[in-house]
């Protein structure tokens, strides 16, 4: 089974913690792409907050070996 990972603001991410989520805060742009760097080879799905999308860019998401998702907020 894969890993579960969620990247955005502590605010709107650290909740997934509780559903077993791999939670990975990232307040700055910088702070995502580490963070979206990070992501271990096991992972198969990232929830992104609008703002990490923002950072990431769409290219980068779209040709992720993972499946991205975009949380409203």
């Amino acid at each position: 089974m894969g890993l579960f990972a969620v990247i955005g603001g502590a605010a709107h991410v650290n909740g997934f913690a509780l559903a077993g989520a791999t939670v990975l805060p990232a307040e700055d742009p910088d702070e995502v792409v580490r963070a979206w760097e990070s992501l271990s080879d096991d992972t198969v799905v990232v929830l992104l907050t609008d703002t990490a999308l923002a950072a990431l860019g769409e290219t980068r998401t779209q040709q992720a070996q993972w499946l991205s998702v975009v949380m409203p907020t």
